[in-house]
């Protein structure tokens, strides 16, 4: 398998790693990241707003095809940068738990196997 199949693969489960365990467990997410669910319950409504966008679109890069395949591909470029900025904000200015760095780090990752993914495969 290429390469790029290998990162999108990759990404798809990571993402629904993530995204199954904030529908699922959205506290125990919340508390590796240094938040605390019961001092700040809408965190759980974030958590699983997170939780089923992030299942949607991992399983789109498992089941799309061709010019979707390509399509989804590239908008995961702009969702996980965009995820990445956001976290890396929210820590540096103190409104996120420094735990919360390990957001930063996943988000960068998952932003790096998504250009992996995007690149033609040959």
């Amino acid at each position: 398998m290429p390469i790029p199949e290998y990162a999108r693969v990759l990404l798809a489960c990571i993402r629904l790693l993530n995204g199954g365990l904030a529908l699922l467990v959205p506290g125990f997410l919340a508390r590796q990241v240094g938040v605390d669910p019961d001092a700040n319950p809408g965190m759980l409504y974030v958590f699983r707003m997170f939780g089923i966008r992030t299942v949607l679109i991992g399983s789109e890069l498992l089941v799309q095809t061709g010019e979707r395949r390509s399509e989804a591909l590239h908008r995961a470029i702009l969702i996980h940068a965009s995820d990445t900025l956001a976290a890396f904000l929210a820590t540096q200015s103190g409104q996120f738990p420094k735990k919360g760095r390990t957001i930063v780090w996943i988000s960068a990752l998952n932003t790096l196997l998504a250009i992996v993914a995007s690149r033609p495969v040959r």
